[in-house]
């Protein structure tokens, strides 16, 4: 399976070429996100997204200082469109890991085994059922009636989408009792495919839209501002897992299931529990026999583990649960015409080739545009303007290029000339070695990245600015009026006395205007994390933010920390060891997860003067609130303590250990400084435990930690 970034095998990169593909893996991985899960837009296979996160996961494996958490291989979704009222998840929802290959899949079963310290003749049961391909939903009920249903959004926080729900014949009102008092339902709304070509025949007939696919329909269709039109269409609902629960539905996933069923829900089906990697490769194959005589798209199949108890002690990455995994079937292919390649520059400058194909059916799905990655990706499979290439797609998405059919009787075109020039502002297009990705080097001067860095500043995971979309950005910018951050909330001042001037220039109304101001101010205060998060500094998302905002609790400490680190680091670039950089930056590193690829960047930022003067002139319009610890890691004897795991752990993984100290509200670090309040020591413990010793740090055993943590 080959990487659409890199031909180069992850095992031959250096540190150095694994940091620069990994920035533009994410980049391209949320670029993606963005359009699928929150503008039912997507631009990529399902196909060529999972071999991106793929390629990203197995470079993190090998670099683990390259994984921060807010890679996308530790979050999920996207964020909540601002159409409707949005629902934070009281247990978050989220994605699955994948399998691809047979090998994955024991793989994950001996990860499972690992993780549990679980020999070889212990039987673990795991229930299997097919992924079906649609919009996730959560539904939560009161005493057995329907009071709330969400979208996924994000995974923290959803759509509220009750009043459309309600609407869906398959989502009963009230459940059949015997019921708790609160469950909440998960599941998936779709649409059959005879239904689909319904619905579409239908629109076309009245000359609206028609839809790509039975995914994209049922997404369309439940995130109607009108409930009305979502009445009038086909929806349907699987359910096959819960969220927060009253009381247990029951002991094991199986149990749970039948529950469910109970309740009044349809089930994914048919669902089989298996016993080991074989069974599930038997149920896989099946099932892949049965998939086109489905009446609904699935694109997989999901396994989780039987037992409840061990899905407690397995837990969760910060994405996905480690008790659950998606095994995908391969993707659908066609041959079309490549008819040219296009550039697209984003915020962070990189030129992204885009394909523009002879619109072709694949699978079932009309498409005419696909990414190319970078330069490459084009070179690595020789498709040029003109060529018969054979394209892609997995699910409901615009494909993948796998390469060119050779045609003797035709001339073929010159290899693609990737652009030495930006296509936007004319700036030399470079790109540094060991880096995948080709970047303007107009920065600030170049348009493409303002305007993209502007929008990604007011999206929705950041300062969530209603009323400020692309439109109006690249407006606000052309007539100078909004140049950096800080500018928009300056713009009511200067246009307070010539609103009228400004209605009749940008062509809004006088209300929808003045909506605007009134969103731009009920944002001058907001959370830390979303506020580090809006700047778009390298490397730094939703995850990594908010680790940031933990580790530094107020925007004015944070700022200066990071100044300070930026100091140390210009003095001395080329060290390896943070502890010899200087005190801030090796505490920035210590952060579990940082590292220092991570670090850089930060310090890239904060030594630019640009850079500073943009954000002590946002600070005079916003106010980022103190980061306060949720309360429930707020009451354990390890909440706030820093603590460091080193050797052997015998009486559970490390993984597991990590994970329990976290939820307690621990800070877990990767290496040992002053600031470490515990390090816990297992067998074989080595440097750690001497450094630890070295510097007076407490030194427990794993039965004292046991201790401690039960209280």
């Amino acid at each position: 399976m080959s990487s659409p970034f890199r031909l180069t095998d992850i095992d031959a990169l250096s540190l150095e070429e694994a940091a620069a593909e990994h920035a533009a893996l994410v980049a391209e991985i949320r670029h993606h996100r963005e359009l699928y899960y929150s503008k039912d837009a997507p631009a990529l296979s399902d196909a060529d997204y999972d071999r991106l996160e793929q390629r990203l996961g197995g470079i993190e494996a090998r670099f683990p200082e390259l994984m921060t958490q807010d890679s996308p291989t530790q979050t999920v979704g996207a964020a909540p469109s601002s159409g409707f009222g949005k629902v934070k998840h009281a247990v978050p929802m989220l994605s699955l890991a994948n399998a691809f290959e047979d090998g994955d899949v024991a793989d994950f079963v001996g990860r499972i085994r690992r993780f549990l310290n679980l020999p070889d003749d212990t039987p673990v049961s795991f229930v299997a059922e097919p992924k079906i391909d649609g919009l996730s939903l959560s539904l939560r009920y009161e005493k057995g009636r329907l009071v709330q249903a969400a979208t996924r959004g994000d995974g923290a926080e959803g759509e509220d989408v009750t009043a459309n729900v309600r609407t869906i014949r398959s989502i009963p009102h009230e459940l059949t009792a015997p019921f708790p008092d609160v469950v909440e339902v998960r599941g998936e709304v779709y649409m059959t495919r005879a239904d689909f070509l319904d619905l579409n025949r239908a629109q076309a007939e009245k000359g609206d839209k028609v839809f790509a696919n039975p995914r994209n329909a049922a997404a369309g269709s439940l995130r109607q501002l009108d409930s009305s039109i979502t009445a009038g269409r086909p929806l349907r609902f699987f359910a096959y897992a819960w969220g927060a629960l009253s009381e247990p539905l029951g002991a094991t996933q199986s149990e749970s299931r039948q529950r469910l069923e109970s309740f009044g829900f349809t089930l994914s089906a048919p669902s089989r529990l298996c016993a080991g990697s074989d069974d599930l490769l038997d149920y896989y194959r099946e099932i892949g026999r049965l998939r086109s005589e489905l009446p609904f798209d699935i694109d997989g199949v999901v396994y989780k583990v039987d037992s409840l108890a061990l899905q407690e002690r397995l837990g969760f990455i910060s994405r996905s649960p480690r008790w659950a995994t998606a095994h995908k079937y391969p993707a659908e292919q066609a041959t079309t015409r490549l008819n040219a390649i296009s550039i697209q520059v984003g915020r962070t400058g990189a030129l992204t080739p885009v394909a523009e194909l002879e619109p072709v059916n694949v699978g079932g799905v009309v498409v005419s545009r696909a990414t190319l990655h970078n330069r490459d990706e084009i070179e690595r499979k020789d498709v040029r303007v003109g060529d018969l290439v054979i394209v892609q797609r997995a699910g409901d998405v615009i494909p993948q290029i796998v390469g060119f059919v050779p045609e003797p009787e035709r001339e073929r075109a010159e290899p693609y000339a990737f652009p030495e020039c930006c296509p936007e502002c004319g700036s030399m297009a470079v790109r540094e070695e060991g880096e995948v990705v080709t970047r303007c080097t107009g920065g600030l001067i170049c348009p493409a990245q303002a305007v993209e860095r502007l929008r990604h500043f007011v999206s929705r995971n950041a300062f969530d600015i209603e009323g400020l979309g692309i439109e109006r950005i690249q407006l606000f910018f052309e007539q100078g009026r909004i140049r950096q951050p800080a500018d928009i909330f300056t713009l009511e001042r200067e246009e307070e006395k010539r609103l009228d001037r400004l209605v009749s220039m940008t062509g809004f109304g006088k209300k929808s205007v003045e909506k605007l101001f009134a969103a731009i101010e009920a944002r001058r205060t907001i959370a830390l994390d979303r506020f580090i998060f809006a700047l778009g500094i390298r490397q730094i998302g939703e995850a990594t933010a908010k680790l940031l905002a933990r580790a530094y609790r107020t925007a004015e400490n944070w700022r200066d920390r990071m100044v300070a680190a930026a100091a140390e680091r210009a003095e001395k670039p080329e060290e390896k060891k943070p502890e010899l950089v200087g005190e801030a930056y090796a505490e920035l590193c210590a952060i579990e997860q940082i590292g220092v690829s991570v670090a850089d960047d930060l310090t890239d930022f904060f030594r630019e003067q640009h850079n500073l003067d943009a954000l002590a002139a946002l600070l005079e319009q916003v106010k980022p609130e103190e980061y306060v610890p949720p309360a429930a890691a707020t009451t354990s004897p390890v909440a706030g303590k820093t603590v460091v795991f080193t050797g052997t752990l015998v009486t559970m993984g490390r993984s597991e250990a990590k994970a329990k100290a976290e939820a307690l509200g621990a800070k877990v670090a990767g290496s040992v400084s002053g600031k470490t309040d515990y390090v816990i020591v297992g067998a074989d413990a080595g440097s750690k435990a001497a450094k630890a010793q070295e510097l007076g740090v407490k030194i427990l055993s794993e039965e004292e930690w046991a201790a401690l943590i039960a209280g």
